[in-house]
């Protein structure tokens, strides 16, 4: 099959490797129809990946159709469409089947497209291990880009927006204007947010937010902007969606006394300057961590199928497998408006 293979910094080629095959009989093997790009896979991008191996197929966000399944998948048949959650646990420990697959009390818990171990999906075709588990069928009223969008994105906005504690008439912060960012502020308007601050240097992602009904503010004038705004007061909460200290630093100068920062940008520091004295004083809430997209998933499919939410808006190209490489460079590039990146098999 053809696949979107690492080999190191900027270096993603469209290659041959080998056809996926069972490794259980609790596998199933689907042929992809459709993948998309994660900003966290820009992590691996940048060659600061979460292993060493190379010529690994990367990826975690697809949708498909089942091709073959092991004898001990029962809810699965070949021809069933499925969406395929970014990451996996062993579908049998009772986190698993409450669908917090990254608490797997087997220590099974794994993503697709960080190392050999688990290939990812930016491919022809994937397997899925614990398949009954790992992976769900599309149900009516989604479309299949609604699901692709579904199984990391729009799931890990809407974490990191229940993790800030949101409640009606909340004021909330939104760093970072990724398609993650974006999902994040139309959650928090799902929540019921009275007022939500999009903040992000890139002027084209803040007009979005505002579309969206947000203040979209650059990140040089927020802190000063929203104190004026709130006299002094500051929000209820921050949701950071980008990954770096700096950002994390913005939302803690944004909440107020007893406010609520949510850390989902994806973290690779390992040195951070946690205030924890001003955190003590200021009696703060600090959530991080990431998505277990199972969990999320009952309550977004209605929001989804009633129109409440609609993350397919965010889809900015649609480009062949073929072409990933220059899809990686787009979107790394932030080039030619690219916001989120929607791969089909040639």
């Amino acid at each position: 099959m053809k696949a979107l293979r690492y080999y190191g910094a900027h270096d993603i080629r469209y290659e041959s490797m080998d056809d996926p095959v069972p490794q259980s009989d609790r596998d199933a093997i689907v042929r992809v129809t459709a993948c998309a790009i994660c900003g966290s896979d820009l992590h691996i991008y940048h060659g600061h990946g979460f292993s060493e191996d190379v010529g690994f197929c990367v990826g975690h966000e697809a949708v498909g159709e089942v091709v073959e399944t092991g004898r001990g998948v029962s809810r699965l048949k070949v021809g069933d469409k499925v969406m395929i959650p970014a990451a996996v646990g062993c579908g049998s420990c009772r986190q698993c089947l409450a669908g917090v697959v990254n608490l797997c009390e087997f220590g099974m818990g794994s993503c697709y497209g960080l190392s050999a171990k688990l290939q990812g999906s930016q491919a022809e075709a994937v397997r899925v291990p614990a398949a009954d588990i790992n992976a769900v069928p599309i149900p009516d009223g989604v479309t299949e880009e609604q699901a692709l969008l579904m199984t990391d994105a729009l799931a890990t906005a809407w974490f990191g927006a229940r993790n800030a504690d949101i409640v009606p008439g909340s004021s909330v912060a939104v760093i970072g204007l990724g398609p993650i960012g974006l999902m994040a502020v139309e959650s928090a308007f799902v929540m019921g947010a009275h007022v939500v601050y999009a903040i992000d240097p890139v002027a084209e992602r803040r007009a979005l937010a505002e579309e969206a009904g947000a203040i979209a503010l650059h990140p040089g004038e927020a802190v000063e902007t929203i104190r004026e705004a709130t006299k002094g007061r500051k929000l209820d909460c921050a949701i950071e969606v980008v990954g770096r200290d700096e950002a994390v630093d913005l939302a803690l100068r944004l909440v107020r006394a007893r406010g609520t920062v949510s850390v989902i940008g994806v973290q690779q520091s390992r040195r951070y300057a946690f205030p924890l004295e001003r955190f003590f004083a200021a009696g703060l809430t600090f959530r991080a961590g990431t998505c277990s997209v199972p969990e999320e998933l009952p309550t977004l499919f209605p929001l989804v199928q009633s129109g409440r939410l609609k993350p397919e808006k965010y889809i900015s190209h649609r480009m062949p497998l073929s072409a990933g490489a220059e899809a990686y460079k787009l979107f790394d590039g932030r080039s030619a408006g690219a916001l989120k990146m929607l791969l089909v098999p040639d």
